[in-house]
């Protein structure tokens, strides 16, 4: 049903001023709709509508009921607390009328107020009076208590001594507070002045209370009262101090004492001066050893008495043997950075380095059994910084290498000494050449690498790596020798007497340094030879070499000169002779170990080899007739056969020799037709890329029946087919010169013939 406009017109005051009514009245009818629609959606529902309507009726009666009786208590309420309201306005009004009447009362008797001022202000000065009267007695007799302490601190009466003190004192403070506060501070420096005397007996206490607290490790052994007395007397000045301050109205002179952090101050001092204020220290390894062996002994002792007697003597909160503790280790870290600043030699440089890393935190110092578990250093922080340890570490690192580099070069003397003996090296139980050389050079760095390794991982690897570039170094310096040795033998062969015996020993010697190098590090990951040592130790080897084939070569030479030549081509024992001093060099190789004896072994077959050759290039012999030249493939296949059968006897594979450079040689010459020299030239040079146009110009004229147009051909194929030299190929050719034919003289423009 729709409203009316008088009922709109009146709603809307209401609406406006009841918003949330009929916000509500909306959400009522909307609900109603919705169950109404819900219920009654067929007619047949209609019949029950009288049913409903009945039960909501005596519903909506059920809940004015309890409105009703709600507003009622709610009015109830209102009405007594109007009531109580009424009551407190009339009690208060009541109150108002009494504070006026107090304030006119004491309006009029203000003038009566004054008087009571002036009674005031004679009491506090009576009652000043009174408190001056009863301590005159006590000031008049300072005097006489000064002697009295005096005398009892003379005779180590303490603890009576700092009760009179205090009584004293606190008589002064009295005074001097009660000047204060009236601000008469003109009379507080006759007061000072009167009681001067407290200063004085103040530090004769102190005196006596410092020295017995800087022997109190030994007389909490002996007599630990005196100590305790000392400890009392800290305390109750403690208390003293803590007192004033907080208090923050007056701080007499002198105050605060600070008694307890002398006590520490002065403990430490003396632990301090005790050890680690001592004369220069000896720089050498046994001076400073005895010096940190008595460093350990005392500290380990101190510490154990400061754990088992002064920690009973002092209270809990002291902890003091944290104190002591912190006060060696601080003490001991400073002392370590003084004693750095010396020249120490290697012995004294390791021993710091062990005591400080090492033996410190071991159970022979501050983890013994008697001290654990209540000494922990372990929060303390290193003795020695990581900065401080790497910079010994390197200095310890420096000494050792001098000392290194001196011993070897004394060994390296030694073993050039030998070199020139009258006798050959000795031998080992194979009977190969030796020396001492590589097992005093070993053991010396093996030892030092050993020695570092007691300390930290780090300096055994710079330990390591010293060894090693000293090592090399001494390889250079070595050979240097070798080379001077060779030199000399050089002018004399007869100097030394046993010259290949011992570059067979050197030979040896550097073998047996290449395979130790690996064991130096106990970490099979760090055992890598560096590059440049084993740079140092091929060098080694093959200036040794080189010197050994160089003897080879100058007994062989003289043979060589003889070919080629008539002589020769027509048979002789020449390459013969050449076996015989190849077999005997091999003879010396075979007290060489493997495979330096296999290396020798190859290199001199390539010196034959290259000699041969050499000879036969260099000093070229033209075959005049067919009968000749099959005469002369006839001599070098019996020659190069024979000299291939002696290497083959002496262990070296045919693959491995260079040999069979002279039989591919004697083929070019053997070739009974010219016209294919190209194609043979073209598989020779294949072969051996490193053969020039001149070695092969040579052959061909060794040949002697080679034409200018086939010689033309043959350069030309040569030309055509370039070689690279393979990886690995051991040059024979380019060693060889072979001289250069002279070119005709020409007077005119034109082609030379």
């Amino acid at each position: 049903m729709g409203m009316s406009a008088e009922d709109e017109r009146a709603a809307s005051p209401r609406d406006e001023e009841w918003p949330e009514a009929e916000k509500a009245e909306k959400l009522a009818r909307g609900a109603a709709l919705k169950w109404a629609s819900g219920v009654f959606y067929r007619p047949e529902k209609l019949e029950g509508l009288g049913h409903y309507r009945r039960r909501e009726t005596q519903r909506n009666s059920s809940i004015q009921s309890r409105l009703k009786s709600t507003v009622q208590s709610y009015l109830e309420g209102v009405s007594t607390g109007l009531e109580q309201l009424r009551s407190a306005a009339q009690e208060v009004q009541s109150v108002c009328q009494d504070l006026g009447a107090a304030q006119w009362a004491l309006l009029d008797s203000a003038d009566h107020f004054q008087g009571l001022q002036q009674m005031r202000e004679l009491m506090e000065e009576h009652v000043q009076l009174a408190s001056v009267v009863h301590v005159l007695p006590q000031i008049f007799s300072v005097h006489e208590v000064f002697s009295h302490i005096l005398q009892l601190l003379h005779g180590q009466h303490l603890l009576e001594a700092h009760v009179e003190l205090m009584v004293v004192e606190q008589l002064r403070d009295d005074i001097l507070s009660q000047l204060h506060l009236r601000g008469l501070s003109s009379a507080q420096a006759t007061v000072l002045s009167y009681f001067s005397g407290l200063q004085e007996l103040n530090e004769s206490l102190a005196k006596q209370l410092w020295d017995i607290v800087g022997s109190s490790l030994r007389l909490v052994r002996e007599d630990p009262v005196l100590f305790v007395t000392a400890v009392r007397i800290i305390e109750r000045e403690e208390k003293i101090d803590d007192t004033l301050l907080l208090e923050a109205t007056f701080l007499p002179p002198g105050r605060p004492k600070g008694w307890r952090q002398k006590f520490y101050q002065v403990l430490q001092d003396t632990i301090t001066g005790a050890h680690f204020h001592a004369p220069h220290t000896d720089a050498e390894g046994p001076g400073l050893a005895r010096h940190l062996a008595a460093l350990q002994k005392d500290i380990v002792s101190e510490l154990c008495v400061v754990k088992d007697l002064m920690v009973q003597c002092v209270p809990a909160h002291y902890n003091i043997l944290s104190v002591c503790t912190a006060t060696y280790h601080q003490a001991l870290t400073s002392h370590l950075q003084e004693i750095l600043r010396e020249d120490l030699d290697k012995q004294g440089l390791f021993l710091l380095l062990e005591w400080a890393l090492r033996v410190y935190h071991s159970p022979e110092m501050m983890g013994h059994p008697d001290l654990l578990p209540e000494v922990d250093v372990s929060a303390l922080g290193p003795l020695m910084s990581s900065e401080l340890v790497d910079q010994t570490e390197r200095r310890y690192v420096m000494k050792v290498k001098a000392s290194v580099f001196e011993w070897m070069q004394r060994t390296l003397e030694v073993e050039f000494k030998e070199w020139f003996r009258e006798e050959e090296p000795e031998t080992d139980h194979q009977g190969f050449f030796q020396s001492a050389l590589p097992a005093i050079v070993m053991q010396m760095l093996n030892e030092n690498i050993q020695v570092a390794s007691l300390i930290t991982d780090s300096l055994q690897q710079k330990i390591y790596n010293m060894a090693l570039e000293e090592l090399e170094a001494f390889l250079g310096r070595l050979r240097e020798a070798l080379v001077q040795c060779g030199k000399e033998h050089q002018q004399d062969r007869a100097v030394p007497k046993y010259y290949i015996s011992y570059l067979l020993a050197v030979l040896n010697n550097n073998l047996a340094l290449s395979n130790s190098v690996s064991s130096l590090h106990s970490n099979t990951a760090c055992r890598e030879v560096p590059t440049s040592l084993q740079a140092a130790l091929d060098r080694m080897q093959k200036k040794a070499t080189q010197l050994l084939l160089e003897e080879l070569l100058l007994d062989l030479q003289p043979l060589c000169l003889q070919l080629p030549s008539r002589k020769w081509l027509s048979g002789s024992q020449l390459v013969g002779s050449m076996c015989e001093v190849i077999d005997k060099y091999a003879k010396d190789f075979s007290r060489v170990r493997k495979p330096v004896c296999t290396l020798l072994l190859a290199e001199s077959e390539l010196l034959v080899a290259s000699q041969y050759l050499r000879a036969l290039l260099q000093r070229k012999m033209v075959c005049k007739s067919r009968e000749e030249r099959g005469q002369l493939c006839h001599r070098l296949l019996q020659d190069a056969t024979q000299l291939r059968e002696l290497f083959c006897g002496l262990g070296l594979d045919r693959s491995q020799q260079s040999l069979e450079a002279v039989f591919a040689l004697r083929e070019l010459i053997c070739l009974k037709d010219p016209a294919l020299l190209s194609l043979e030239v073209v598989g020779f040079i294949t072969k051996y890329p490193d053969v020039s146009d001149e070695h092969i110009s040579t052959l061909l004229d060794i040949r002697g029946d080679v034409s200018k147009e086939v010689r033309h051909v043959v350069l030309e194929m040569m030309a055509q087919h370039p070689q690279a030299l393979p990886e690995g190929y051991r040059p024979i050719f380019s060693t060889i010169l072979v001289p250069v034919p002279e070119m005709p003289f020409c007077l005119r423009k034109g082609k030379c013939a």
